[in-house]
């Protein structure tokens, strides 16, 4: 995808401003650098950026929480420190006196437009093997709901249902700070084309 259809995509995703107009592409949703894609093409990442989201975090409480080795963990954190994923939150005192070095999520991967041409390829299935893995550790009960569905669609009917879902996420994402005593709920929004 070129740069000029990343950036007409983008003001179609754009959500309405206080005008009713859509809001600038810049004002929501911004291209992802190279460095940002790469950022996000492992699992392991993709899962912590999440955890990360919902609690301040130290490399040994991700390891623990992970069931990952902590020089792993720790080499993917560092990742997404450099790509602006993960920024060090204050130094605290652990339970044992000793000094932790926790993380936070900058929360900034959700306002980014990654290509979907590293779908597919195969490179940006991250998010699909994070999501993956969080379910199958959460079990069957934890699926608060779900659509199935096959819908013929053209192109623009793929953008303009893209455009609007994505802008419904865009409000809960906007105000989730003011929900954060509430249980985390995780998703994600996958339209494949199927196979005849």
């Amino acid at each position: 995808m070129s740069q000029q259809q990343q950036q007409q995509q983008q003001q179609q995703r754009a959500v309405p401003g206080p005008t009713g107009e859509p809001a600038g592409p810049d004002a929501k949703r911004r291209p992802a650098t190279v460095a940002e894609i790469k950022a996000m093409s492992h699992p392991l990442r993709v899962r912590i950026l999440r955890l990360c989201g919902d609690h301040e975090l130290t490399n040994k409480q991700l390891a623990d929480r992970l069931g990952e080795d902590a020089g792993t963990v720790y080499y993917h954190v560092r990742q997404l420190v450099a790509a602006g994923f993960l920024e060090a939150a204050d130094v605290r005192s652990g339970e044992s006196g000793a000094l932790e070095k926790p993380y936070r999520s900058t929360r900034k991967s959700w306002w980014l437009s990654m290509p979907v041409e590293g779908v597919a390829s195969g490179a940006g299935l991250a998010p699909v093997d994070a999501f993956q893995q969080e379910l199958a550790e959460a079990g069957p009960a934890s699926i608060a709901a779900y659509a199935r569905f096959s819908l013929h669609l053209s192109a623009e009917d793929v953008a303009e249902l893209d455009r609007r879902i994505v802008a419904v996420i865009d409000e809960y994402v906007e105000t989730d700070r003011e929900r954060s005593h509430l249980p985390a709920h995780g998703g994600i929004f996958l339209l494949h084309r199927a196979v005849e």
